[in-house]
């Protein structure tokens, strides 16, 4: 299956709310989902169909794919993987999200978006612990050091994205220091500690039909 190539703020406005998919576009002017808050497509203004119980689950696990993007099968394995943890189901899904090293690039503000992380991290741009790695889905834990490599220091993608950007900073559980182009993870983060508008136990519903 190949990856969505599609416009990026369909899948927003699909999904009813921001899913910050283009970085600084989400927070300007320009957001597409401002100006068009209503599902695509030539009925996307009248529809106003009953959304069942199932329409309900399915949705919300479709909007957390579309946020971290990951494909089906990864994200079913993801939420096996949660189940077989200890502690809720739902909330150990999004800590196992948040850790991938393309959501942590993205967190430390590294990257204007999780599709630009995904991009910068293919290409070997980050190590972590001072071996390069090239995998978006790369699970961090605490006391990983994410830094971006010597010869990608200069990048303006990166120098761009931490000067519009606030994001590790205002999260306890990362510490990111722009002038060395390096961030850590200091804990997992609680629920109340991971910034995504989402129902996670609809999700946990869905799969245990």
């Amino acid at each position: 299956m190949a990856r969505y190539t599609d416009a990026n703020c369909k899948l927003c406005r699909r999904e009813g709310q921001k899913l910050f998919l283009k970085g600084a576009r989400c927070y300007s002017e320009k957001c597409a989902f401002d100006r068009r808050p209503y599902a695509p497509g030539q009925h996307g203004q009248t529809m106003r169909r009953k959304v069942s119980e199932y329409g309900l689950q399915l949705r919300e696990k479709q909007k957390v794919r579309r946020i971290y993007g990951v494909f089906e099968k990864q994200f079913r394995n993801y939420f096996k993987r949660a189940e077989r943890g200890r502690g809720i189901t739902g909330e150990n899904l999004l800590v196992l999200l948040e850790s991938r090293l393309d959501n942590i690039v993205y967190r430390l503000g590294f990257a204007p978006s999780r599709k630009s992380a995904r991009q910068l991290v293919l290409h070997e741009h980050f190590s972590v612990n001072g071996k390069t790695v090239n995998v978006p889905s790369f699970n961090l834990r605490p006391k990983d050091i994410i830094k971006v490599r010597e010869k990608s220091a200069n990048l303006e993608i990166i120098h761009e994205a931490l000067k519009s950007s606030g994001r590790g900073t205002d999260l306890a559980w990362l510490r990111v220091d722009k002038a060395k182009l390096e961030g850590e993870i200091l804990e997992i983060p609680r629920r109340e500690e991971i910034p995504v508008m989402v129902q996670e136990q609809l999700i946990v519903e869905l799969y245990s039909k």
